[in-house]
Formats: C-alpha cells, sequence, structure tokens
C-alpha cells in the first residue's frame, strides 16, 4: 500500500442523507477509495456524530427530516472545529438558487443528484487535499 492510500484511509467522511439506499451507496463508494465513513440519517444526528468523529468532510443531503441540510450545515459552520470543515451539499436541490442557497448556509461545493460518481470523489479529493495543504496535516 503506498503512502498515498495510507494517508486518505485516515480521513473520516460523515455522509448525512435520510435514504437508507444513498447512505449505503456513499458508504461502499467511499470505503472502496480508501476513506473511513460515518454515517447520519438526518440534520440532529449530523450534528451528533460530528461532534463524536470529527469528520474531515462532510457530504450532506440538504432535505432531511427533523432539522434540515441548511439548518444543521449553519449550526455545524458556528462550531470552532467545523468552521473550515468542506461540507458538499448532496443534493436533488440543482437550480442555481438552490445551489447559492446551499453555499450562503456554509456549504463548501455543492454536487446534484443523481450524480456521477468519479466527479464525487474528485470533489472530495480535492477538498480534503486543499485543507490539508492549509492545515499541514
Amino acid at each position: 500500500m503506498d503512502e498515498h492510500t495510507t494517508t486518505e484511509q485516515k480521513q473520516r467522511i460523515l455522509v448525512v442523507d435520510d435514504s437508507e439506499d444513498m447512505r449505503d451507496l456513499l458508504q461502499r463508494l467511499l470505503e472502496r477509495a480508501g476513506y473511513r465513513v460515518v454515517l447520519a440519517a438526518d440534520g440532529q444526528a449530523s450534528l451528533t456524530q460530528a461532534k463524536r468523529h470529527h469528520p474531515d468532510l462532510v457530504l450532506m443531503d440538504l432535505s432531511l427530516p427533523d432539522m434540515d441540510g441548511w439548518e444543521a450545515v449553519r449550526h455545524l459552520r458556528k462550531m470552532r472545529e467545523f468552521a473550515t470543515t468542506p461540507i458538499i451539499a448532496v443534493t436533488a436541490h440543482v437550480s442555481p438558487r438552490e445551489e447559492e442557497r446551499a453555499m450562503a448556509a456554509g456549504c463548501t461545493a455543492h454536487i446534484g443528484k443523481p450524480f456521477d460518481t468519479r466527479v464525487l470523489l474528485q470533489e472530495v479529493a480535492r477538498l480534503l487535499t486543499s485543507r490539508r495543504s492549509v492545515h499541514g496535516t
């Protein structure tokens, strides 16, 4: 196993989606790519899981029961430890207005559903690489 793969395996991604099928799909995809995955089914659980596991990146659906993704992102951004954590909105809300709304809530990037798995993995890798170079981790 090369050094790059070892580094990637250490990185933890929080996947937040109310669809069990989507959580399973993203978990398989990300684990195959060498990431550790933590799951949450709603906005409130995303906050609990984030505090417990300190993810390096969050994939956030926006239409969630209990607390929606926009609100969950705003809550995460208010916490010092997640102020700069990359958060990708992975959502069916794909209009330019909805993308602007996601970014205004604090998302770092926006990927519409359905998504190309290669594009999603490239964006995850890009944001994690940027985070490592900024934070020196």
